[in-house]
């Protein structure tokens, strides 16, 4: 959860740098924001799994 709440906060910097023509910070905290909601979304997909996969295990 903490990755996404990192993503988020990246997100909203990039859109206010951007608005306020800061294009460099808005470059790089939108490329931070995209990598930490990747790596986000790889693991919630890989705990998804396993719990299905331990489950049947179990059941």
């Amino acid at each position: 959860m903490t990755l996404l709440k990192w993503a988020l906060i990246c997100f909203v910097i990039s859109l206010l740098a951007g608005g306020l023509g800061f294009t460099g910070i808005a470059s790089g905290a939108r490329s931070l924001s995209r990598i930490l909601f990747g790596v986000f979304l790889v693991i919630a997909i890989v705990i998804v799994v396993l719990a299905i996969a331990a489950g049947k295990m179990i059941f």
